[in-house]
């Protein structure tokens, strides 16, 4: 027996007509694998781009003995099963078939649907989603909406390699309770892959956020994702709170900088991020903050204030 073969095959596994297949392009077809195994008999099914690293399959033969078939000849051959010059190392599956294969949901892509389980719409922020699914990569896109399976988001990343990531980690765990009202017990992610490609996120909300353009206008009917005015105590319309800070700047006579809007409202807290742009005329500004507190102090105290003479901050 080669030395290639004692390091392909493990004898410990009861023979199955399906096979497992390691150490594969993390971009194999399924016409590069039938191309490999067709020779050992009639194959019945396959399924491309399994693991963490995307780089292993299975291939179901239609007989036990076909899969037996392979797996010996490569055991006792001189040269190693290949994919584009790469050793595949060849196992007996501990399955007797593959199931859905390439069912919806289980085609990788660039983005993810996430139900998040146990929880009202109100629950969980798009702040907390965005801050969660970004501890694997820039998180492009987000939109949230309800649906007869729950509360439920879509996440676009740059690439599928992020979001396949994203999915193996995260599908099946809770959100950190600190993240979530004291009344949520608990909280389950189920993800599975989308159709969708690239979201079409119109306005920057509290149900969407397009975080590759800054020059989105914020639509402020959708803050809540409700069209009824939140009304208060007084009976006078109430703006919902966001993190997110909408700034129009009136009687500019002086250049208003990221830097100069960095100063006036650092006065309140961290601020995240800023974004400075015009709009039929007017220079208008989106400044993010932590967290809804530091937002609403900074609203409270600047809303209809100078900057500097001749410059007027106006939430």
């Amino acid at each position: 027996m080669s030395t290639s073969g004692q390091q392909q095959f493990r004898y410990t596994q009861t023979p199955s007509k399906v096979l497992h297949l390691r150490n594969l392009p993390w971009d194999c077809s399924d016409e590069e694998l039938v191309e490999l195994c067709k020779p050992f008999g009639k194959i019945v099914n396959t399924k491309c781009n399994v693991g963490a690293n995307r780089n292993q399959a299975f291939v179901e033969f239609a007989d036990l003995n076909q899969a037996i078939n392979m797996v010996s000849y490569y055991a006792s051959s001189s040269e190693p099963a290949q994919v584009r010059g790469k050793t595949v190392y060849i196992q007996y599956s501990n399955r007797n078939e593959i199931v859905n294969n390439k069912s919806p949901g289980d085609v990788p892509g660039n983005v993810l649907l996430v139900t998040i389980e146990g929880v009202e719409a109100g629950d969980v922020s798009i702040d907390v989603i965005h801050l969660v699914f970004s501890a694997f990569g820039f998180v492009q896109k987000i939109a949230t909406f309800e649906k007869a399976a729950g509360f439920q988001a879509l996440i676009q990343f740059s690439d599928v390699g992020t979001a396949s990531a994203a999915r193996e980690a995260l599908d099946g765990r809770s959100i950190p309770k600190y993240l979530l009202p004291e009344h949520v017990n608990h909280c389950h992610l189920r993800i599975s892959y989308s159709a969708h490609t690239d979201l079409n996120i119109k306005f920057q909300s509290h149900r969407s956020r397009d975080y590759t353009n800054p020059y989105l206008p914020v639509n402020p009917t959708a803050m809540e994702g409700v069209l009824q005015p939140v009304v208060g105590p007084d009976g006078k319309k109430k703006e919902p709170e966001s993190n997110v800070l909408f700034a129009s700047l009136e009687n500019m006579q002086y250049a208003v900088t990221v830097d100069v809007l960095n100063t006036v409202f650092s006065a309140f807290g961290t601020v995240q991020k800023i974004a400075i742009f015009e709009k039929n005329g007017q220079t208008q500004a989106l400044v993010q903050y932590p967290d809804v507190t530091i937002a609403a102090a900074a609203k409270d105290a600047l809303e209809g204030h100078c900057i500097y003479d001749g410059g007027y901050c106006i939430q």
